[in-house]
């Protein structure tokens, strides 16, 4: 098995439905992946149920949230689901956590979250998972009288973070066991997160190798249909344009003016919701004309050959492990088959 591989269950917008995720797990595990990340949606996303499902089908590969949120369960539920799936598994669970999307929470009244939660919240499981009871806890992530699960707990559970700013790429070296980054990020930025991730891990006292940082990588062969790739790429960054656009620009040194026009084009205004997900062939098209090649560049893409040799510079650039993001283990197939066979 590859550790430095991962993957996507239900990418994107999670294709034909959260069924199809046993065989999807099943199916990476063949390929030889060492760990299938889950991300949460709230419609039929829910990372505690996929993560269940996805653990009770596999032998030997890791299953990672990247990312569920810490402050939509109370801390004793997330320490218990945690737990369940660490044992479940023989020690194959990753907890990993995000910020989510400010825009989609305070639509639906729930707090942004800050980094001083995040680290927060950490500490916490970490000492609920070695058995403490913790009395009149008052941190940013709240005030409880008493938190506790189990005194002969002592769990090793691996907790990541997605990361894309500076304060939460130095809180995952700090505390986390992996940080996980967002796809599109140019070499730069690349070498500039992994170099922030490891200075803080040993400034913390810790070994920097002990913190994987993976690079989160739009992998998307030309043996996909021309519109599937296109939904794969120019849609799926142009749905992060959508959401959180200035920073993904600012993090990369970009133009911000391409941003505007991007938000000013007639034709991404009347998409109602997630261009990777609402609009159409001839839309995405359309919209392809806004995003300049170099935007897109930071990708695998062309044959497999050209694929594999595009992934491998993201160890050159930095990165420890690499998530071949955005495609089904059987759309990347070809790309794994290449990959082992030029393996070392």
């Amino acid at each position: 098995m590859f550790d430095e591989l991962g993957y996507y269950l239900l990418a994107g917008a999670g294709g034909e439905g959260p069924a199809t995720l046993m065989d999807e797990a099943r199916r990476g595990e063949q390929l030889g992946f060492g760990t299938a990340f889950i991300s949460e949606r709230w419609n039929v996303k829910e990372a505690s149920s996929l993560t269940g499902a996805a653990l009770a089908v596999t032998s030997r590969m890791r299953i990672a949230t990247a990312a569920t949120n810490h402050n939509t369960r109370h801390p004793l539920i997330t320490g218990s689901w945690a737990t369940t799936m660490h044992r479940l598994s023989g020690g194959r669970f990753t907890l990993g956590l995000g910020r989510g999307v400010a825009a989609m929470y305070a639509a639906f009244g729930i707090p942004a979250v800050t980094t001083a939660e995040l680290e927060d919240f950490a500490r916490v499981m970490r000492r609920l998972w070695r058995g403490e009871m913790i009395f009149n806890h008052d941190g940013p992530i709240g005030k409880y009288p008493l938190l506790y699960l189990d005194a002969d707990f002592d769990e090793d559970i691996r907790l990541a973070i997605v990361a894309f700013g500076p304060k939460t790429l130095a809180l995952g070296g700090r505390l986390f066991d992996d940080v996980i980054l967002h796809t599109y990020f140019t070499p730069e930025t690349l070498r500039r997160a992994v170099r922030t991730v490891k200075d803080a891990a040993e400034q913390a006292g810790r070994d920097p190798d002990s913190v994987r940082v993976w690079s989160c990588f739009a992998t998307v062969g030309d043996h996909l249909p021309e519109e599937v790739r296109l939904k794969k790429t120019v849609a799926r960054l142009a749905t992060y344009l959508q959401g959180y656009g200035d920073l993904l620009v600012r993090t990369n040194g970009w133009d911000p003016a391409v941003l505007q026009r991007f938000r000013d084009d007639k034709v991404v205004q009347s998409i109602p919701g997630g261009i990777d997900h609402k609009a159409t062939p001839e839309q995405i098209e359309h919209i392809a004309t806004l995003i300049p090649d170099e935007w897109l560049e930071p990708a695998a893409t062309g044959s497999p050959q050209q694929c594999v040799a595009r992934i491998r510079k993201e160890f050159d650039y930095g990165a420890d492990a690499v998530i071949l993001h955005g495609c089904t283990p059987d759309e990347l197939e070809p790309i794994v088959a290449e990959y082992r066979r030029n393996h070392g």
